[in-house]
């Protein structure tokens, strides 16, 4: 059996190919709990438990996040757009999945009352709200990166919830 020589212009060609493999797995998974059908997914899982029933993608819905949150890379400060949309706005240091926002937002049921329809003093319960709110029904989020390495997401939500006085479900 003979040994097969790999020449010095061989192996830096080689190791960038394995390199660009890689990246490629990788950004693979990155973008792997992104896709329209990621966001729904999350929904959808957290109505169900609550018996609510599903949610479906809406581009324009999806646009307007879209338009957004290329408005709050610049910064990432999640500021509210008070468009005519519900709206929730997720973020990070580092990079965050669009699944991982609305688990972030669905980890806020833990503070929700039913009954008194109320969250916990000094909790935050209104994006989980948003997310299981029964009338709205069309959904379209986006993500950007923002300048300073972190990223923002937002979720728009039609109709909109979190009507004072009504409860999600």
């Amino acid at each position: 059996m003979g040994v097969t020589k790999i020449s010095s212009t061989t192996l830096p060609l080689m190791a960038a190919i394995t390199l660009t493999i890689l990246l490629l797995l990788s950004s693979q998974v990155c973008y792997a709990q992104n896709a329209p059908q990621d966001y729904i997914n999350a929904h959808n899982n957290a109505r169900s438990k609550v018996g609510v029933g599903p949610m479906t993608w809406n581009t324009t819905l999806a646009s307007f996040a879209q338009n957004y949150t290329n408005k709050l890379k610049e910064s990432c400060n999640l500021v509210h757009s008070g468009g005519p949309y519900g709206e929730n706005l997720a973020g990070s240091s580092g990079d965050l999945t669009g699944t991982a926002a609305v688990n972030l937002w669905v980890a806020e049921k833990q503070y929700y009352h039913y009954n008194s329809n109320s969250c916990d003093s000094g909790k935050v319960c209104g994006h989980y709200t948003q997310v299981v709110w029964r009338s709205s029904i069309h959904l379209g989020c986006a993500k950007e990166r923002c300048k300073n390495g972190g990223t923002v997401i937002s979720c728009n939500y039609a109709p909109r919830g979190n009507i004072i006085g009504r409860k999600p479900y």
